[in-house]
């Protein structure tokens, strides 16, 4: 397949990205460099294109009830335009996808994880029931993140009303200056900021109004890179290394994310199974003690005893430390407990609770 461009592809070719491929989309991997984006980010705003991510719009009287059935979390208690996090299960509830549920005025939107767009949408249209119609909408739409301590300076300069109403994980259909747009408080690095969702015509007007609006406070050109590390640093999974068809959502450490007292939904019999036996193992953060950074694949162990394996890991920015994430046997998952990871070099790692960066500006 011959990779795809964003509508704000010509912009990172303007700003000098250097450009990679994607799933299966051209994205800018770095513009100055990881780690001065990441603290542009954590400092002040920065503006990542995240149009690579897919869009299914659910409608119909039975949307609700529908989406209710895919995902694990209750969509049904969904106010008007709120968001939710939660996951879709195949039936034995190993993950088909983590995604985010906007409950819109006339239909429900999935915003699901770009390398498994088209994966997720035959898995929906194939599970179809209900009175719903299902679309994918992905390639219509550019999407924008703008994050950062001061992002809602910079965003209130394009709109009429005051962003400060607009509470964490709510959205709001408005315009920007004209402009048709799906505006969200939400995000993936840990700090305060909005999405942007909006007809890709609009692309390069939209780009140039939301950096000029940020001239004042160095807004800057966020890569995938930068992207990976802020959201790595607050702990939050990435489909396809610490989440996947192999892992239930339990292990994972996403059993908030599941109601398993609601109505039917897939994967609910396996989920129920797999509480009463238990969990085996666990996904934990280990922060390292030594020199080092903890990679995907890499055995833990403790002692000498092989107890789990590495699923993402990176050097932290923000701690100047390595970090990662990984699936540990249950009896050694306990916060506190010290191992090691096998690199060349053997990395002392400790468990730890929580986000590993824990200063982030998000409401």
């Amino acid at each position: 397949m011959v990779p795809r461009k964003t509508p704000f592809y010509d912009k990172h070719v303007e700003n000098k990205g250097k450009i990679v491929e994607f799933a299966d989309f051209l994205m800018p991997v770095q513009f100055e460099g990881i780690i001065p984006e990441h603290n542009t980010v954590r400092n002040s705003v920065g503006v990542f294109d995240v149009s690579h991510m897919g869009e299914v719009e659910i409608r119909g009287k039975d949307r609700t009830k529908f989406v209710n059935y895919l995902t694990t979390n209750d969509a049904a208690k969904l106010a008007s335009n709120q968001i939710q996090y939660t996951t879709m299960l195949y039936p034995d509830a190993g993950i088909v996808d983590d995604l985010l549920v906007y409950n819109l005025a006339d239909r429900m939107l999935l915003v699901v994880n770009a390398a498994n767009t088209e994966k997720d949408y035959m898995w929906i249209v194939e599970n179809k029931k209900y009175d719903v119609e299902i679309e994918n909408t992905s390639n219509k739409i550019g999407q924008l993140a703008i994050q950062g301590p001061k992002a809602e300076f910079v965003m209130q300069k394009l709109f009429d009303f005051e962003l400060v109403t607009l509470e964490y994980y709510r959205t709001t259909e408005t315009n920007m200056k004209g402009i048709p747009v799906l505006l969200s408080r939400t995000g993936y690095t840990g700090e305060d900021g909005f999405e942007l969702y909006l007809d890709k015509k609009y692309a390069a007007d939209v780009w140039d109004m939301v950096f000029s609006a940020g001239k004042e406070f160095g807004i800057k050109p966020i890569g995938l890179g930068a992207r990976d590390t802020l959201r790595f640093e607050m702990r939050y999974c990435l489909y396809g290394n610490d989440i996947d068809k192999t892992t239930n959502p339990l292990e994972a450490g996403l059993g908030w994310v599941v109601k398993l007292d609601k109505e039917e939904f897939i994967g609910k019999e396996s989920l129920l199974t797999i509480k009463q036996r238990g969990i085996q193992r666990k996904l934990v953060g280990l922060e390292a003690l030594s020199k080092g950074i903890p990679r995907q694949h890499q055995e833990i162990l403790a002692g000498d005893e092989k107890v789990g394996f590495v699923t993402s890991g990176t050097f932290a920015p923000s701690l100047k430390k390595g970090i990662s994430m990984g699936y540990v046997s249950l009896v050694h998952a306990k916060v506190g407990n010290k191992l090691k990871v096998m690199s060349k070099e053997p990395i002392e790692v400790e468990i730890i609770k929580g986000p590993f960066y824990k200063h982030g500006s998000h409401r």
